[in-house]
């Protein structure tokens, strides 16, 4: 896949161990707000994406893609240690897993996730992918906090029924069987993580259930999109930055 360039940002594949480890020391950072160096089993299989500044080749904003033939490889991905993904064993087409996407906390431009969201579309395009799947997190453990953002996914945007993640954690918020009220629409969407709001954008669809994930202080939710559900409009946004 091509570098791909707009304004003073650029992205690249990981090509050595070093840029990993800069991948790495950039998520903990994003994640736990310190020094350090977040790594786990998963990394070895995935293509690491770098966005990095060109006035510096500092790094600014990186994810992991752990691709998969179909949904028989559904089993090696990292969603599967938190959801229960059997129904999605019978997907036929090329899957993508996209992971542990971060932005250096000193950088609120929004080219770094255009540039982002560009090289993930080269790549979907590129290799044919038909779901791009993977957790939203929201950050800390109180799901109160986001009522709103979880009633309207609730009436909005819950995955099919064939698709449908089940429960396997330990610790879920039932937030589709729990929530009985009416969304405030706009307080939903400022409570909405970005990524997960860029997802919802795309057509994306949610689990019914998020996990209670103390280990990163987050809540998250399993998230689909399915590439021929995009719509055309942002289809054609997300290909004219990847081009």
């Amino acid at each position: 896949m091509k570098a791909l360039i707009k304004g003073r940002y650029m992205s690249r594949i990981a090509e050595t161990a070093e840029d990993v480890a800069a991948a790495q020391a950039l998520r903990h950072l994003a994640f736990h707000g310190r020094p350090g160096r977040d790594a786990d089993e998963f990394d070895a299989d995935c293509t690491h994406l770098l966005v990095e500044d060109r006035r510096d080749n500092r790094l600014v904003c990186c994810f992991r893609i752990l691709p998969l033939t179909g949904g028989s490889e559904i089993a090696r991905s990292y969603s599967a240690q938190y959801y229960e993904l059997s129904a999605l064993s019978a997907y036929q087409g090329r899957m993508v897993e996209m992971g542990r996407f971060c932005v250096h906390p000193e950088v609120a431009d929004a080219d770094v996730l255009r540039v982002a969201w560009g090289a993930m579309t080269a790549y979907v395009d590129d290799n044919a992918v038909e779901l791009l799947f993977g957790c939203a997190s929201f950050r800390g453990t109180e799901a109160g906090e986001y009522y709103d953002a979880f009633a309207m996914l609730k009436e909005r945007h819950l995955g099919p029924k064939r698709w449908l993640p089940k429960v396997k954690a330990p610790n879920v918020f039932r937030f589709a069987a729990r929530l009985r009220r009416k969304p405030d629409m706009k307080l939903a969407m400022r409570r909405m993580p970005p990524l997960l709001r860029t997802y919802l954008m795309m057509g994306g669809w949610v689990s019914d259930h998020a996990v209670v994930d103390r280990q990163m202080n987050t809540l998250h939710v399993f998230t689909g999109v399915e590439i021929g559900a995009i719509p055309p409009a942002r289809k054609k946004l997300l290909r004219a930055v990847a081009g």
